[in-house]
């Protein structure tokens, strides 16, 4: 496989990948604590990816960075893994799989609202319109009755919503790192895994994982983790077009709606549907604007 054709495959297979992310956390989190299944799911994507480093022969790539370059990595990692993660998690406990995707496909709104803040991008009449429209659907979400999971809705999307404000931060601050991606991830699904460690035993009380549930978080952890990541960020560095990979990724909550009703037997509710629509013309409304996805 060559060019641009595994390019495709990259980015194809990591929105596959993905989309099965919201379904599978829900199942697992249903009976596993929420701290414990983000340690096991990030320590497993860690090694997996500094094991296939070494297969590789890499592991040298890591002595090219210095304490300040790992130290900054690991920040990344604190907020936009750790941070993120736990918050949508527990979202996942609150609401339906499919609110909460919806919900957190937010972040591409909030890499807009930071960029503006912290890299002096210009807000335009258009850009305000869009976030209006997706915030919006949040709204439409969170005030929907119908196909309720029997979680607190309120503190399950701002907890979705927050974790959007997280990654989105996240996306804006990686753009000035110029790390390997292998290296990126190991050092922040690391970190993660280390955050989550003490936090798990100060609050949560182990629960043993069945085979079917070691199943779940293996795929969680080496497939949705540490594989979509590295398959999309090696899309997006060889792709001739990146803008137009980019724009795949919006495939991901219209696909979790699918995987999510086959898995979980989930319904989509009219509100689900109108807040997705709301939350992805935002997004494309800003994307036409600047004909490009970020």
């Amino acid at each position: 496989m060559k060019g641009q054709g595994r390019v495709y495959f990259y980015a194809i297979s990591a929105v596959v990948i993905w989309s099965t992310l919201a379904a599978v956390a829900k199942s697992i989190l249903t009976v596993i604590p929420t701290f414990e299944a983000l340690f096991l799911s990030s320590l497993i994507a860690s090694i997996f990816l500094l094991v296939q480093q070494g297969v590789r022969g890499g592991l040298q790539v890591f002595r090219a960075y210095d304490g300040r370059s790992y130290l900054a990595m690991a920040g990344l990692g604190f907020v936009g893994l750790f941070v993120y993660s736990g918050l949508y998690f527990y979202g996942l406990t609150q609401l339906t799989s499919q609110e909460a995707c919806i919900l957190n496909y937010l972040w591409p709104m909030m890499i807009v609202l930071f960029a503006a803040l912290l890299l002096g991008e210009q807000i335009t009449l258009r850009t305000a319109a869009a976030l209006l429209l997706s915030f919006s659907g949040v709204l439409v979400l969170t005030l929907g009755k119908e196909g309720r999971a029997d979680g607190n809705a309120v503190l399950g999307a701002l907890a979705c919503v927050l974790a959007a404000v997280c990654y989105g931060l996240f996306c804006v601050l990686n753009r000035k790192r110029n790390a390997d991606p292998t290296v990126l991830m190991t050092v922040e699904w690391g970190v993660t895994a280390l955050c989550a460690l003490p936090v798990m035993l100060m609050t949560e009380t182990w629960v043993p994982l069945s085979w079917s549930q070691w199943g779940g978080m293996l795929w969680f952890g080496i497939f949705v983790n540490a594989v979509g990541y590295l398959w999309w960020a090696m899309a997006l560095q060889e792709a001739q077009n990146a803008a137009m990979v980019a724009n795949l990724a919006y495939f991901v909550p219209l696909l979790s709606l699918v995987v999510s009703a086959v898995m979980l037997g989930e319904e989509m509710s009219r509100a689900a549907l109108l807040a997705l629509f709301l939350i992805m013309g935002g997004i494309l409304l800003q994307s036409v604007r600047r004909g490009k996805v970020r």
